[in-house]
């Protein structure tokens, strides 16, 4: 148990991108069941699953932590159409949080991208913005969105100047 919890907490300060405070804060996971493979640089943490750390705050039916021994360079939360993945944190440059939800969100660290697919929806400051997928570059401060494959759900967005 504590090299899970050892391996926990080398991992998942990689991937905070915002608050540099975050990164010092205590790392709360929860999730009915954990796999670590070491050697795959993997691991996933399944049922209401949640990692926490400071204002960071990503929830799905699944997470799964990738690294390179090193550090992390993805991070995936799974939901479902009725109980989509969740990610909220605060963000320095912004007077509000961040916040998206989707049935899939990847987040690239190293690219300070991410992608969520499948009902997706991006809440960034007074701004939102809905979409089959949508993009977001954090580091150029830009979002893509576009409509579902199967042309149901359109590219909706709200901006407050």
């Amino acid at each position: 148990m504590s090299k899970v919890l050892l391996l926990i907490v080398c991992l998942v300060p990689e991937f905070s991108m915002a608050l540099s405070t975050d990164r010092t804060q205590p790392i709360e996971v929860k999730a009915y069941t954990v796999v670590i493979d070491e050697k795959k640089g993997h691991s996933t943490y399944t049922g209401d699953a949640s990692v926490v750390q400071g204002s960071l705050s990503l929830s799905g039916e699944k997470i799964q932590i990738f690294n390179n021994k090193t550090e992390v360079t993805k991070v995936i939360a799974k939901g479902t159409k009725k109980n989509r993945a969740h990610y909220q944190q605060n963000q320095s440059n912004q007077a509000r949080f961040i916040e998206a939800t989707a049935e899939k969100i990847v987040y690239l660290i190293k690219k300070e991208m991410m992608n969520l697919s499948g009902n997706a929806h991006l809440v960034q400051g007074f701004d939102s913005f809905s979409g089959g997928t949508l993009d977001y570059d954090i580091k150029n401060d830009k979002v893509i969105a576009e409509q579902s494959k199967d042309g149901t759900q359109r590219v909706r967005f709200k901006i407050k100047l």
